[in-house]
């Protein structure tokens, strides 16, 4: 059952490949490059087109900011199914108490695939992939400040994840390299006494994510300082960017020293140092170095989603953000404080109470800028003139689930409440809840808000509202009950729960509406695929640059204005004439 459920994986991604690659070959007509000024003949979409190449020459040698922010956004959608399609074996394994459906070898490698894809793979790039095609646009400035930078970073990415997931692509082969059973924090002496050689190409591909992130980080906070219009201040920054500043500037601090303890990892696997050994360093050693690198992950992760939520949710509350200075203080305090809290994942290691609590006081304070953020949010709402539309349903749902995953987290963060919690459902709960339940929805909302934007066409808002509420009741089905779980002492990363003595029948029942949660949201997100593709090619055509309405509240933006350049190029009839000279381009 096993070799088939990995031989099942092996072509599905496969598959993946391939649509990957047809899409791409499709894609050559869309010609989307900067608007110029007068004397310039314009391409297909009412843009200069400069001759680039086309087909995949042109995707291989773009540094153009759009272009790149794309296939940023392709590869993160690529990395979102394989991690889905691991969590949804993962989930039909534990409907059942016994491990009898992929076995436990693969069950941890499914495991270990998951977490990490959706952190590095899916989450840090769709982030980029949104960043690199708007902060030009939202700041006024014509591209990146390090263009060819911007794309280096892009190319690390595939390299990565094929390592990253080359001991699952590999071990059909029989060719003695299988997945890397370690879980995402990869802790020792687990990660150092494993043979397998997919450990080693794990840490290699994450070790290149990193070094495309911390490139990336570079590039954005360069552009940010300096390539800002010169009626863009740091008074009136949108929040987007404010965020993203914020988190390049904890990924420029984080993320090396990741580099370092991946580095150091692999030399105690292969050439016998001892940085992490037992008669060494300590496994201790690893847990720190990671979790000063991994908490503030967690804010390089979320922050951009709220800087979303703060940019959208009032362009259809009719209002501007309630607080906005308050907002901006909130996130430079969030980027400072991820970086003093970190021991918290590690107070049942037996570390000295007297540090135990001094970290435990700062967990509990973190919450404090989250707090002033979520009021600000609804008091946005409060008495506005909403419009429900699919990103604002995003953002309503956003913000309903990080309570719940704030809350939680507070409980955790208290010290008695966490040595009962520790390892337990209630841990996956909290984290998801914040990662599916509000990162993913700032990112659908951003997705659907600027989807006139990216393709000039609109998306079917009766299937989005669908991909909405299936997203929505998928997730709380799915990890509601890993609450209840969690309090009863459910631990995680366990294929199987068969229990002598026990509330087997219990822990049955709450895993069976987790599965049946977790293919609601698959559902889901089968529906937002098939939006977006089929809208891309062949929906209604925008023809107004407000599709929004945005002026009628005084709240249109730099992009719109620029969306609005764009369709001014193009003859109203469609005819292939172009007028040579836009008014205003720049």
């Amino acid at each position: 059952m096993a070799i088939t459920a990995q031989l099942v994986l092996t072509a599905l991604m496969g598959a993946l490949l391939l649509g990957i690659l047809w899409w791409i070959r499709t894609v050559e007509r869309w010609r989307s490059y900067t608007p110029v000024g007068g004397g310039e003949r314009l391409g297909e979409s009412g843009y200069a087109t400069e001759e680039k190449p086309g087909g995949l020459t042109r995707w291989l040698t773009t540094v153009d900011h759009r272009d790149v922010g794309l296939m940023y956004g392709a590869f993160a959608l690529l990395s979102f199914a394989w991690g889905g399609i691991a969590v949804v074996l993962m989930r039909a394994e534990l409907a059942t108490p016994p491990a009898d459906l992929l076995g436990e070898g693969l069950y941890n490698a499914l495991l270990t695939t998951h977490g990490i894809t959706m952190l590095f793979l899916f989450g840090t790039p769709i982030l980029a992939a949104i960043s690199n095609y708007l902060i030009p646009l939202l700041i006024g400035a014509d591209d990146m400040a390090f263009p060819r930078i911007n794309a280096i970073a892009f190319w690390l990415l595939p390299p990565g994840a094929l390592l990253i997931w080359g001991g699952l692509l590999l071990e059909p082969l029989g060719i003695g390299i299988e997945g890397a059973q370690t879980a995402w924090t990869i802790y020792p002496p687990l990660s150092i006494e494993q043979p397998n050689p997919g450990v080693d190409l794990l840490l290699l591909g994450l070790h290149l994510t990193g070094v495309s992130a911390t490139m990336g980080a570079i590039n954005f906070t360069a552009t940010i300082v300096t390539e800002r219009a010169a009626d863009v201040t740091w008074a009136n920054l949108d929040l987007f960017s404010w965020t993203v500043l914020v988190q390049s500037a904890q990924i420029v601090f984080a993320f090396p020293l990741l580099g370092a303890a991946l580095v150091m990892l692999l030399f105690d696997r292969n050439f016998g140092t001892a940085f992490f050994a037992v008669d060494g360093g300590g496994p201790l050693l690893w847990q720190h170095l990671f979790w000063f690198f991994g908490h503030p992950e967690v804010y390089i992760l979320v922050l951009p989603p709220m800087g979303l939520v703060s940019y959208i949710l009032p362009r259809f509350s009719g209002r501007k953000l309630f607080g906005y200075k308050f907002v901006v203080y909130s996130t430079l305090a969030l980027g400072v404080l991820s970086f003093g809290v970190w021991a918290h994942h590690m107070f049942a290691t037996g570390m000295d109470p007297r540090i135990r609590a001094s970290f435990m006081a700062v967990s509990i304070a973190i919450a404090l800028p989250s707090a002033v953020k979520t009021f600000n949010w609804i008091t946005t709402m409060w008495n506005g003139q909403l419009r429900l539309t699919a990103p604002m349903l995003f953002c309503v749902g956003f913000v309903f689930n990080f309570i719940i995953g704030g809350v939680t987290g507070v409980f955790e963060a208290a010290i008695p409440v966490d040595l009962l919690l520790h390892d337990t459902y209630h841990v996956v709960a909290h984290f998801h809840y914040v990662i599916m339940g509000a990162i993913a929805f700032a990112v659908f909302a951003a997705i659907y808000y600027w989807f006139p934007l990216f393709t000039g066409r609109m998306y079917q808002r009766m299937l989005a509202k669908w991909h909405f509420w299936l997203s929505m009741v998928g997730t709380n089905l799915t990890f509601f009950p890993m609450l209840l779980l969690g309090y009863e002492g459910m631990p995680r990363r366990y294929a199987g729960y068969v229990l002598s003595v026990g509330p087997e029948a219990y822990f049955a029942a709450l895993h069976q509406l987790a599965t049946l949660g977790a293919f609601v949201l698959a559902l889901g997100q089968l529906i937002f695929v098939w939006n977006v593709v089929q809208s891309w090619l062949e929906g209604p055509v925008v023809e107004d640059g407000d599709p929004w309405k945005l002026d009628e509240h005084g709240l249109s933006t730099h992009e719109w204005a620029w969306f609005d350049r764009r369709l001014t190029t193009t003859v109203p009839d469609g005819g292939d004439e172009r007028d040579e000279r836009v008014d205003g381009g720049s």
